[in-house]
C-alpha cells in the first residue's frame, strides 16, 4: 500500500514535540475501548511508552493539502447539516460525530438524505430507524468520513443535500385521553378489566392524562354514548376504545366507531402482533381500536402508532400499509 503525500512517517522516539494527525484508540479486549491520544497531541516523552504499549512504533504527522479536510473538521460539518430540532453534537472522536436526542421524544430520520450522503464515496452515515422512541441523551446517529482526509468538496455535496437537517426528534404532546371499554363480560362484573391499568401506564409514560375509563354492553347506541361522552363533555384530545374488535358477532366496536361519524382510515393491520387495530378520527380527534393482545404483548401496533399520535401526526393508510415490511413481531 502506498503512504499518501499528505502523512509523515515518524519513530515514536523522534516524534517528542510533533503533533498527531489524528486520534489513536487502545483496544483491551473485555475491559476498554476509546481513544488515549488526540489528534493535535503534542507527543512527550512520557507519552513513548503507550504509544508502544498500543503497538504504534511509528506516528502520522499530518499536512493537510489544500481542497481537503481532517476527517474531524469533516465530521463536525456534516453533523451539524444533518442535526435537526432537539438534537445535539458530541465529538468528535476517532474521526466520528455522534448527534444524540435532547429529549424524550419520537425520532424522525429522512432516509433519503441518508442514502445520498452514503452514496458519496468516503461518506459514513449511519442512523437509528425513524418513529422510534428516544429517551434524553440517547445516540441517534454516528458521521464521519472513512480516510483520514477527505476532499472539502465532497463534505459540501453533503451540507447541500436537499433533505437537511435530516434527522430530528419530535416532543410529545400532552394529550387527554379517554378510555372506552366494552364487553358484555368486563360490563356486567363477570370478568375484571385489565385493559385500564396497562393502557394508563402506557400513557404516563408519555406525559399524556387519562380522563377516565368508561365502560359499555355490547351494543352500538351503548358504545357511541360513551365515546359521545369524552368527545363533547371531557373534551378528550384521543379516545381508545377497548375490546370488541375480534371477527365475533357479539363484538361491535368498530361498527360503533364508524357509527358515531368517524372516518376509518383502516380496521385490519399489516403487523402481528395487533393485526386487528383500528385507525379512524372523529374530526381532528383520533379514535383507536385496540386489540385484546395490548393487554399481554409487550409490543404491538397500538406501541407503533400511539408515540406518532401523540407527537400530533396524523396517521395515513399508506403509513399503515408501510409496516407490514417488519411487522412481524412475534
Amino acid at each position: 500500500m502506498v503512504k499518501p503525500t499528505y502523512l509523515k512517517e515518524v519513530r515514536v522516539e523522534d516524534a517528542i514535540g510533533m503533533k498527531l494527525g489524528h486520534d489513536l484508540t487502545q483496544i483491551v479486549p473485555g475491559a476498554f475501548k476509546g481513544r488515549v491520544f488526540q489528534a493535535g497531541h503534542v507527543i512527550t516523552e512520557e507519552d513513548i511508552p503507550l504509544l508502544l504499549d498500543i503497538g504504534k512504533r511509528h506516528i502520522y504527522i499530518m499536512d493537510t493539502p489544500q481542497g481537503f479536510l481532517h476527517e474531524n473538521e469533516a465530521a463536525e460539518r456534516m453533523a451539524r447539516a444533518f442535526a435537526g430540532e432537539h438534537v445535539y453534537l458530541t465529538g468528535p472522536v476517532e474521526g466520528k460525530m455522534t448527534l444524540k436526542s435532547a429529549i424524550h421524544g419520537l425520532l424522525k430520520v429522512d432516509p433519503t438524505a441518508v442514502e445520498q450522503a452514503n452514496q458519496i464515496e468516503g461518506i459514513s452515515v449511519s442512523t437509528l430507524l425513524s418513529d422510534r422512541v428516544v429517551q434524553a441523551d440517547q445516540s441517534l446517529a454516528g458521521i464521519r468520513p472513512i480516510p483520514l482526509i477527505i476532499e472539502e468538496e465532497k463534505v459540501k455535496r453533503v451540507e447541500q443535500l436537499q433533505s437537511l437537517p435530516a434527522i430530528e426528534v419530535k416532543p410529545f404532546q400532552k394529550k387527554k385521553v379517554g378510555i372506552v371499554t366494552t364487553g358484555s363480560e368486563v360490563f356486567t362484573g363477570r370478568i375484571e378489566d385489565r385493559f385500564g391499568p396497562v393502557l394508563k401506564d402506557k400513557l404516563k409514560a408519555f406525559g399524556s392524562k387519562v380522563l377516565g375509563q368508561r365502560f359499555a354492553d355490547d351494543e352500538l347506541d351503548a358504545i357511541q354514548a360513551e365515546i359521545r361522552y369524552f368527545v363533547e363533555q371531557e373534551k378528550a384530545d384521543l379516545i381508545l376504545v377497548t375490546g370488541g374488535m375480534s371477527v365475533d358477532p357479539d363484538d361491535r366496536t368498530p361498527g360503533a366507531i364508524k357509527a358515531v361519524g368517524a372516518d376509518i382510515v383502516r380496521y385490519g393491520i399489516p403487523m402481528l402482533p395487533g393485526s386487528m387495530l383500528l385507525v379512524a378520527y372523529l374530526g381532528e380527534i383520533p379514535i383507536l381500536g385496540l386489540p385484546g393482545c395490548v393487554i399481554h404483548d409487550s409490543f404491538t401496533s397500538f406501541d407503533v402508532f400511539l408515540p406518532r399520535v401523540l407527537v400530533g401526526e396524523k396517521i395515513t393508510e399508506s403509513d399503515i400499509i408501510s409496516i407490514g415490511y417488519g411487522g412481524f413481531h412475534t
